[in-house]
């Protein structure tokens, strides 16, 4: 394994994570740091051209930084804002109210609704990936669960976890992550999968259990109220005696929708190319515009024209709110992956995460127990840059050089380690995560307030997996 020699800027990069971390237990808002930690970070990094070059340096990176930032999250910000503005159109017939009452019987109480909605995330994310299932399920679903009697923070840690935690860290049927850590680590698919089914489904069982340990606590304690005030307002008012208009839209919309999902389905099993990932959000948000479109023309005619204006600014509105404190967040973090450190300090910079897991990985004693939890810590190392896979080739070829050098299985190293970073980062464990900033913003929660609810649910999930793969390996 090649040494990393580590630079000021890496020791500054581990100094704001650390700083970061403190304000998160002390729970405060952790946008401050992350803005210095950007300016700092490009101050260090240039500070070999002089401090006057250094200083004009640092303010462009925090920039550019944004910049990068705003543009790996938009397409999450698109499709969020496309399904409420979608949404909103059909409020003013009541489409909305006959839409979700079918699911009314099966989310009668605030338990009941916590694991409905959790089931159905984790089936829509495992055929097609959580980033487009949340925009859909979530959109749908959340409302009814939230008048059932389920927090709105419920309703985010019911998705976060069973979608974009164990669906995702699973990748079960895709296996796009199973790929990209198998073929870092020199081993096939299959040889890895049973490992990552093991562990991804104990992480989340614990998990889901401790979180719902702790959201009858908090209801009975009265902290987590039932609605935000960026709750999406869909299914909140009275029922109306529906007209032709209405019940048509309340048929036509779930019926296009779940095409869509049968669609990507049908292409996944039966095709050699399914839509998933980026394509899927994509079929997902055109077809928002869509049901939108036709919405508004059903029930406005002509007065749709200046509707579907205030639709989408209510959409981006939304969005908007609940992704601003992400992207000065997600813009530190990012520098992280070598790809966007390039992208924000320029060519050759290095990726300052991962360069500080790697040299982390020479202080572990090869024996079972070091080596699994160095790889976990390690790890979730890796996975604080927020993108979920992105770390997977370092877990992966860490995998490779440490296990095989002890050795160990590597199978259950990489598991192990892919379990574990997209926890972290795919996430449920870092607010500027694209999943948790998703999960958050369609329930109308806070991504720090979610990443707090998460904390010890996912530790001890992922503290039970590591005594399991300590006793395979």
């Amino acid at each position: 394994m090649e040494q990393v020699s580590l630079t000021m800027a890496h020791w500054v990069f581990l100094l704001v994570i650390i700083t970061i971390f403190t304000f998160m237990i002390f729970r405060r808002d952790v946008v401050l740091p992350s803005i210095i930690g950007t300016f700092l970070l490009g101050f260090i990094y240039n500070l070999e051209h002089g401090i006057v070059d250094g200083v004009i340096s640092s303010a462009q990176v925090v920039f550019e930084a944004f910049l990068n930032s705003g543009m790996v999250l938009f397409d999450i910000m698109l499709v969020i804002a496309l399904m409420v503005a979608m949404l909103k159109s059909l409020q003013s017939s009541g489409a909305d109210v006959l839409m979700i009452s079918p699911m009314k019987r099966l989310m009668v109480n605030p338990t009941t609704a916590f694991f409905v909605l959790g089931a159905t995330m984790y089936l829509a994310a495992t055929f097609f990936w959580p980033t487009p299932a949340v925009a859909l399920v979530g959109t749908v679903l959340i409302p009814i669960a939230i008048k059932a009697g389920l927090p709105a923070m419920g309703a985010a840690v019911a998705i976060n976890l069973f979608g974009h935690g164990m669906a995702l860290s699973g990748d079960l049927v895709i296996q796009g992550a199973t790929g990209i850590t198998s073929s870092a680590a020199g081993l096939e698919s299959a040889q890895i999968l049973p490992y990552t089914a093991i562990f991804s489904l104990v992480v989340g069982f614990v998990a889901i259990g401790f979180a719902y340990l702790k959201l009858r606590k908090n209801m009975k304690n009265g902290k987590w109220s039932v609605k935000t005030e960026d709750s999406l307002d869909i299914g909140e008012k009275e029922d109306v005696s529906p007209t032709w208009k209405t019940k048509f839209l309340a048929a036509f919309v779930p019926f296009m929708l779940f095409g869509v999902v049968f669609l990507m389905l049908y292409r996944a099993f039966f095709t050699d190319s399914p839509i998933q990932g980026g394509e899927a959000t994509a079929l997902l948000g055109g077809t928002a515009v869509v049901l939108m479109l036709v919405a508004s023309f059903t029930t406005r005619k002509n007065k749709a024209i200046e509707d579907i204006v205030g639709h989408i600014r209510v959409g981006f509105y939304f969005a908007i709110k609940i992704f601003a404190p992400v992207i000065p967040i997600a813009a530190f973090f990012l520098l992280g992956h070598p790809d966007h450190a390039e992208t924000v300090l320029g060519e050759g910079a290095p990726g300052f995460l991962f360069d500080l897991g790697t040299a982390m990985a020479h202080h572990i004693d090869a024996n079972a127990v070091t080596l699994v939890i160095g790889m976990v810590i390690i790890s979730l190392l890796a996975g604080m840059d927020g993108s979920g896979f992105s770390g997977l080739p370092l877990v992966g070829a860490l995998s490779a050089g440490l296990g095989g050098a002890a050795g160990v299985d590597v199978a259950v190293l990489a598991s192990i380690g892919q379990v574990a970073t997209i926890f972290a980062g795919g996430g449920t464990l870092a607010a500027w995560a694209f999943g948790v900033a998703a999960d958050a913003g369609i329930a109308g929660v806070k991504p720090m307030d979610l990443v707090r609810a998460n904390f010890i649910p996912v530790m001890a999930g992922l503290f039970v997996a590591t005594v399991i793969a300590i006793l395979l390996i």
